[in-house]
């Protein structure tokens, strides 16, 4: 390859890894959050607890 492609390959791939860094404020909602905050959704929609659910045996055996 020559020097312009590599440049180039070098130039796209560090704006790529740049944007994919960045926090986007749109899905902060999408982000599961800690652990307690997890459990109390679960809770409020009637599930199970966290605990019990990782304690719990699995079903694909």
């Amino acid at each position: 390859m020559t020097d312009i492609k590599v440049l180039k390959i070098a130039a796209i791939t560090a704006v790529i890894a740049t944007i994919g860094n960045s926090d986007d404020p749109s899905q902060i909602g999408r982000k599961m959050g800690e652990s307690w905050a997890h459990d109390h959704r679960r809770m409020n929609m009637g599930m199970s607890s966290l605990m019990h659910k990782k304690s719990s045996r699995s079903t694909w055996r």
